[in-house]
């Protein structure tokens, strides 16, 4: 424990589990104090238990009620907030162009849901904390490889983290200087919870599940390392802290140097 982000006030969304989960743990190891928001109820329930401190509040991140609750919990029990941070995300099994010809009546629908899950979820949160972030606070989005290096998804999931990546411009430009709001860009992960549309009936398959996951991203990262959410949690405790107060509009590259090799 270092303390960086002492008397930090943060709400985390999508924080049952993977990357969401581990930057609880981090910033909680840092100092601050944490309110998240989680779609699934069992997940709530094992952070409850496992962290009896933080509020817990279940609800679908893709909805203005939902962080509407989350952030009148946290400011509840904190009296304001410094951070918001989305992990919120589901993936598309690489599915191309093509393979949408196949959905047929069901595109609109899972057009729909992977843009709601990962990049209305994201706006939902910001404008529901937003009237309570105090001034020099920090949002932190997840964004992803994908969105800056080909084959890491599906046209879809591809298209909706380049989205992210708009919406960090966007809203680092338009909240300056009160607000600083950043990115980051994690590459594979192991032990994520990360799973398909349920418009596509893949909710129960989790991109963890896949065959030797680790090996395989051991071999695309030029450093050789298959990175966990708690790999990933130094980013976002950084920019969350102090020491990034001159950051905002940019992105840090969570993938093992994906860039060196692309």
């Amino acid at each position: 424990m270092s303390d960086w982000l002492a008397g930090c006030r943060a709400l985390v969304v999508g924080a049952g589990s993977g990357i969401g989960r581990a930057v609880v743990d981090a910033y909680l190891a840092e100092g601050a104090q944490v309110a998240v928001l989680e779609r699934d109820p069992a997940k709530c329930d094992a952070l409850r238990e496992a962290v009896p401190q933080v509020p817990v509040v279940a609800g679908d991140a893709t909805t203005r009620a939902a962080n509407d609750e989350a952030v009148a919990a946290a400011v509840a029990a904190f009296g304001g907030l410094d951070v918001l941070v989305s992990c919120v995300g589901v993936f598309d099994f690489y599915r191309g162009v093509r393979d949408l010809d196949a959905l047929d009546d069901a595109f609109a629908e899972v057009f729909a849901e992977v843009f709601a899950v990962n990049v209305k979820s994201c706006l939902h949160g910001v404008r529901a904390a937003l009237p309570h972030l105090a001034p020099g606070a920090s949002v932190i989005l997840t964004e992803s490889t994908s969105a800056y290096h080909p084959g890491r998804g599906g046209v879809l999931y591809v298209s909706s983290k380049y989205a992210v990546r708009g919406l960090v411009t966007a809203l680092a430009a338009e909240l300056a200087p009160d607000v600083r709001v950043n990115g980051v860009a994690p590459g594979g992960t192991l032990h994520t919870d990360l799973r398909g549309p349920r418009s596509l009936g893949l909710e129960g398959r989790r991109l963890a599940d896949t065959p030797d996951r680790e090996q395989e991203l051991r071999a695309r990262t030029p450093l050789g390392v298959a990175l966990s959410g708690t790999d990933h949690a130094g980013s976002y405790v950084f920019l969350a802290s102090p020491r990034a107060r001159g950051i905002t509009g940019d992105v840090l590259h969570s993938d093992g140097g994906i860039a060196v090799r692309t």
